[in-house]
């Protein structure tokens, strides 16, 4: 095993707290995990595409996408199939950091067994303030074949996750998708979450229609200059994000979740709240209320820290004050938002 291969085991175990699988009592919490997967009974949309061979139709379109880029809202036209890098810094070879059981994640992905990340490297939006910098600026991670990321999906399942979380995936759903049907025909099962920043193109996102079970979009800003003061020129991502997301909620609509209260389809929105209100969460929560609907699971978030570039930045450079978080809730409330998870 080269060294390289030993380095991303090494930080899958991490991000799966892998000295604790060994002991006997996640042993038998992995087991119940996967009882209770069978009690469920639940089939992922993408079966019945895999099925009537429509997600062998879906994936040769998105191979194309790749020949003059056009996989992000980007756009930026690399030949990718013939080597060239896109603005995120990809070809046509995928790139993943590391996988493995998070419990981190809202509680509705995580359960008892954990939702099951796949951290892709690379990123289309390379934010400033980016706290996974190293995978998405840097591209730290370790080249994988299609048939590896479908062990990896389905080594998921075998672990106990609740589902496969595909992070920052926006550049690679061509390799996805790839991988998703060799996975199926293995007897993955789980449902399908897209984690993404939400700068993606509207056409991929309707192409996902029936294979992602659950999307997990963010709402970045509201305002276009501020999204390409700190978001590297993304000057339209208020749109691209709102009308990816309207379609998002169209093909999914409100978030269910079985009787163990594991999601197993719908939208959750993610909202980080960054000091001097930069995202405009006020503008943010009346839109989800009055686009979308007041029961939109929204998860509004009040982790922000500055990271890589925005240390420096007269903006960026401090947490969140407590009156800037109560001033961001109370928004939130006013907006009649009867989903809101802080």
């Amino acid at each position: 095993m080269d060294s390289s291969r030993r380095e991303f085991l090494r930080r899958s175990l991490a991000v799966a707290g892998g000295a604790a699988l060994g002991c006997g009592a996640s042993r038998r919490a992995l087991a119940r995990s996967a009882a209770f997967a069978d009690e469920a009974r639940f089939e992922p949309g993408y079966l019945k595409l895999e099925r009537e061979g429509e997600l062998a139709t879906r994936e040769r379109t998105l191979w194309q996408l790749l020949e003059s880029c056009g996989g992000c809202a980007r756009g930026c036209g690399a030949n990718r199939i013939a080597g060239d890098t896109g603005i995120c810094s990809s070809t046509a070879r995928l790139k993943v950091h590391s996988a493995g059981p998070h419990h981190g994640e809202d509680r509705e992905l995580v359960g008892l067994g954990g939702s099951g990340t796949v951290f892709f490297s690379n990123c289309n939006l390379l934010c400033s303030y980016c706290q996974n910098w190293e995978i998405n600026h840097r591209g730290d991670g370790d080249f994988m074949s299609h048939a590896e990321l479908a062990e990896t999906m389905f080594g998921l399942q075998r672990r106990g996750c609740h589902n496969v979380n595909l992070v920052t995936p926006s550049h690679v759903v061509p390799h996805i998708v790839k991988a998703l049907r060799i996975a199926a025909r293995r007897g993955l099962r789980l449902p399908l979450v897209y984690n993404t920043g939400g700068y993606d193109n509207l056409e991929v996102i309707r192409l996902l229609d029936g294979i992602v079970d659950i999307y997990l979009p963010d709402f970045k800003y509201q305002d276009g200059e501020m999204a390409a003061a700190y978001s590297s020129g993304a000057s339209d991502y208020p749109q691209v994000a709102a009308a990816v997301i309207r379609e998002m909620h169209r093909q999914v609509g409100r978030l269910d979740a079985d009787d163990r209260g594991i999601a197993t389809r719908g939208l959750i929105i993610r909202h980080l709240v960054l000091p001097h209100n930069i995202a405009g969460t006020d503008r943010f929560v009346r839109w989800v209320a009055e686009d979308l609907a007041p029961d939109t699971y929204v998860n509004l978030m009040a982790q922000y820290r500055p990271e890589h570039r925005a240390v420096d930045d007269p903006r960026l450079g401090r947490r969140l004050t407590r009156d800037e978080w109560r001033q961001a809730v109370e928004w939130a409330e006013q907006a009649g938002l009867t989903n809101l998870h802080t």
